[in-house]
């Protein structure tokens, strides 16, 4: 299996592969060399390589019934997904838990819908579907939180630049050289766009981690609301409602990653 498949391809190969290798096809196997070797002829027509066939054919029956289990084929995808996002490599460990606890409310989210039948199972995977997309970009905005934190430049900015702009304006208090006072006030200048930016930076993190916890409390009351929702009202307009609302937060995680890598972009192009 590639990474470039599509996630349903995959999961089919991880599904057949599983079936494949499972200890039914393993004891098929055996049985049915067993009596190639050893076994009774049950007609007078019957031949020895019978048997062969009908393991074949026992183990094909048994592949394809795996291929054909709706349950199975959504347990896959269910692994699949979350062999994608690698929860260790996050190191923020609040981070870390939040997206974990996400993954926890989805697998919950699959069960409820293997509960249901016909167009409300339909509904509710549609629903899982999109927020398979929240989850990316949760695991997205947590990488980008681990990568704020782990920028050691800034935390040494932070300190060193409010120094460097005191310093400077007592430079510019005792300086009498009009030319010599105007290149200190413009680096004084520099110097406090350049903290402007560093703090920029700081206060975008602790926003990510905000929205972070808040994302996970809305995914929570949408796990709650696709508990409550009854046959009745797949066809309706709360279903529906529940669906924009998924997307509504995936917007607005988007919208805090763009912030976050336009605020680094501007600290770099500052430095």
């Amino acid at each position: 299996m590639s990474e470039r498949d599509p996630l349903p391809q995959r999961a089919t190969t991880a599904i057949l592969q599983k079936a494949i290798f499972s200890w039914q096809v393993a004891v098929t196997i055996i049985f049915t060399l067993l009596l190639f070797s050893l076994g009774p002829q049950p007609f007078e027509f019957w031949q020895n390589w019978f048997w062969l066939l009908a393991g074949g054919a026992t183990t094909a029956a048994f592949v394809f019934s795996n291929l054909q289990d709706p349950e199975l084929q959504q347990e896959a995808l269910s692994e699949m997904f979350e062999r994608q996002y690698d929860l260790n490599g996050i190191k923020n460990r609040v981070s870390q838990e939040r997206v974990s606890d996400a993954m926890e409310y989805r697998r919950n989210m699959v069960t409820l819908a293997q509960r249901k039948q016909g167009a409300m199972q339909t509904q509710l995977m549609a629903t899982i579907s999109d927020i398979d997309d929240w989850i990316e970009h949760m695991y997205n905005l947590a990488l980008h939180i681990d990568t704020f934190e782990s920028n050691e430049l800034v935390e040494r900015d932070l300190r060193m630049v409010p120094q460097q702009i005191n310093k400077t304006r007592q430079r510019m208090d005792m300086e009498t050289d009009p030319v010599v006072r105007r290149d200190l006030e413009r680096q004084v200048e520099n110097l406090e766009q350049q903290l402007a930016n560093l703090q920029a930076t700081q206060n975008s993190v602790k926003r990510a981690e905000i929205q972070l916890e808040s994302t996970l409390s809305s995914l929570g009351t949408v796990y709650a609301q696709m508990s409550r929702l009854g046959a009745k009202e797949v066809d309706s307009g709360r279903a529906q409602r529940l669906r924009l609302e998924i997307q509504d937060e995936i917007s607005s995680l988007q919208d805090t990653i763009e912030a976050m890598d336009e605020v680094q972009a501007q600290s770099y192009t500052l430095r």
